[in-house]
């Protein structure tokens, strides 16, 4: 769709570009944290945006790598920041989709050990999917803790209790090539106010997989299984009406172009367009699929392209 419009790759767009854009896809994928909102504030015009694209019957979901809460959290969160149209149904959520692939498509059949907070183990839990315990005793070691015998899965997940034990326990799990090793997501880290950082599910999963010699299967992005979810749910979602808005090139724009989507970076998150165009004039052709079909400062220049519309229908 990119060379519709008369260019390729990393280009910033506004007014009628974006206009023509809105017009040409029915279908929105939108990361949450860095694109919708920041933390517990909205990034100014989004709700405006996301709420307008719903009443003018477009298809809106919402793809989230945050693993800590649950998708019904996930709403009301919505509704406090002003996105009233937003209901649980559009919510495709790391964990969310974790739950699903351990139900639907491998079917498992035992135990699953989870190193991941409470809205993981939740959703889990909503899907019937059994978890193990935790009820160690504090000074419990891993030569003298009990190990639960029908371990079918480790999941891993973003876990800020993370303790030596919890690992121990899945390398152990692990050394049984029945179980699965999964992932939530693989991100490396996320931004914090004043300069710090928080390390992300990915780092947990790096860790356990040297202890393992094992590598995980990461269900959220750039993973296309997130897609297939949506796929699932929303009959006749055609990959070419499209268009995925994230913040982040190695996990957002991978994943739409993994998935065969059109991309659109928007500079409110992580990666800003100086990256983009790094990526975009490297010699690796794998690169290349990190650089977004589109660029914009912020989702709230959709508004302009939406005034537009509405001064054309009447």
């Amino acid at each position: 769709m990119a060379g519709a419009f008369g260019f390729k790759g990393c280009q910033k767009i506004r007014g009628p570009q974006i206009r023509n854009l809105l017009e040409a896809k029915d279908f929105f994928l939108f990361d949450c944290d860095g694109v919708i909102w920041h933390g517990e504030k909205a990034i100014t015009g989004a709700a405006k945006v996301v709420n307008s694209l719903i009443r003018q019957g477009k298809n809106v979901v919402f793809v989230t790598n945050n693993c800590t809460r649950p998708r019904e959290n996930y709403v009301h969160k919505f509704y406090r920041l002003g996105f009233t149209d937003v209901i649980l149904e559009q919510i495709f959520s790391s964990s969310y989709c974790s739950a699903l692939y351990l139900r639907d498509v491998v079917k498992v059949c035992g135990q699953v050990f989870v190193i991941g907070c409470d809205g993981l183990r939740r959703e889990l839990q909503e899907a019937g999917i059994p978890c193990v315990e935790e009820a160690d005793d504090p000074d419990a070691t891993i030569y003298d803790c009990a190990l639960a015998p029908d371990v079918k899965a480790v999941l891993v997940g973003h876990d800020d209790k993370l303790t030596f034990l919890k690992l121990a326990k899945a390398s152990c799990y692990l050394r049984d090539p029945d179980c699965l090793f999964l992932a939530t997501d693989n991100d490396p880290w996320h931004p914090l106010s004043g300069g710090r950082i928080l390390p992300g599910s990915g780092s947990l999963t790096a860790a356990l997989e040297v202890a393992s010699g094992r590598k995980a299967t990461v269900i959220g992005k750039p993973s296309r299984f997130m897609f297939e979810c949506i796929s699932s749910q929303f009959r006749g979602v055609d990959p070419a009406q499209c268009l995925m808005v994230g913040d982040r090139l190695e996990t957002d724009m991978l994943f739409g172009s993994n998935c065969g989507l059109d991309t659109m970076l928007t500079l409110t998150g992580v990666s800003q367009i100086e990256e983009a165009q790094e990526y975009r004039n490297s010699d690796l052709t794998t690169n290349h699929s990190l650089v977004p079909d589109y660029v914009v400062d912020t989702i709230a220049d959709f508004l302009p392209a939406f005034e537009e519309l509405d001064e054309q229908s009447n």
